[in-house]
């Protein structure tokens, strides 16, 4: 027997395998949440580790922040930092972001553009790149949406679907400006059966890099995947409350480096319009 879902638009059925129907009304209600969450405030934990290929920590960051709304978008204000670099059996602790060790400092430039990439886009609402999930009503045609069954999740039924991209590209995006004219990540998403909002995605490389790539540019990717995690605040609204990623990488023959980076956002508070926001802390 098909199940038929009511969604809250109106009587509208779907079949419980129709996947890329439901997922076309989970794009639309998360952008349609946009307002909502933007009365909201919160507080922001990012984690981030550049690890040697002997298993070694080379740096690693510790950030602080308080989000803010905005009109297009958040206001992120770094709060606190706790960095740290180690070389040999030496190391070396900082409290400002952008911190050098020296004139060239990969480890450093690296770090900063990944959080900048992954955790700061100033395209999303969160920092997050709307392009690492198929959550954004424009790129919806270019994933192959199937259904996979359904499952309870903190009590709440949720629908599991699985996605891939409808072409083969050999393009992978990992934040920053999207430069692929096509999807790039595989994965599954489960949602909310009843507001058909996301509760969790795992995605993982659609593709390997390209022989060719990997040989003329000494660039390989390997094990790069994200995933987020979604709570619900109020009624129809639904934050990201964990996300990562891990995935090691080599560059140019000789620089390795396993990156891990997680977000965690907590302590969501509903402003009042009237409300006088003030920052404090370190300045980003």
């Amino acid at each position: 027997m098909r199940t038929l879902l009511l969604l809250l638009t109106g009587t509208i059925a779907f079949a419980d395998d129709d996947a890329a129907a439901i997922m076309t009304k989970v794009a639309a209600n998360v952008e349609k949440s946009t307002d909502a969450r933007r009365q909201y405030v919160y507080k922001q934990s990012i984690i981030s580790n550049l690890v040697r290929s002997n298993g070694k920590i080379a740096r690693k960051e510790n950030r602080e922040y308080q989000v803010f709304p905005m009109e297009t978008g958040s206001e992120k204000k770094l709060v606190s930092l706790q960095g740290q670099l180690r070389r040999g059996k030496q190391s070396t602790n900082y409290t400002e972001a952008g911190f050098k060790d020296k004139d060239l400092d990969i480890d450093g430039d690296l770090i900063r553009d990944l959080i900048n990439d992954l955790v700061d886009d100033k395209k999303s609402r969160d920092g997050i790149p709307p392009s690492l999930f198929p959550l954004c009503t424009k790129d919806l045609p270019g994933y192959r949406f199937t259904s996979n069954g359904e499952v309870a999740y903190q009590g709440r039924r949720t629908f599991r679907i699985l996605f891939e991209p409808v072409l083969k590209r050999h393009c992978i995006t990992i934040g920053g400006d999207d430069e692929c004219d096509s999807p790039s990540w595989k994965g599954e998403a489960w949602i909310d059966a009843e507001e058909l909002q996301p509760v969790r995605i795992q995605t993982q490389q659609a593709f390997q890099v390209p022989w060719g790539v990997k040989v003329f540019l000494g660039t390989n990717i390997q094990q790069s995947g994200f995933a987020i995690t979604y709570q619900r605040v109020a009624e129809n609204v639904w934050f990201p409350v964990s996300y990562g990623t891990e995935f090691r990488f080599n560059v140019m023959w000789g620089y390795k480096r396993t990156v891990t980076l997680s977000l965690v956002s907590s302590d969501f508070q509903k402003a009042s319009a009237a409300s006088k926001i003030e920052y404090g802390g370190v300045r980003p």
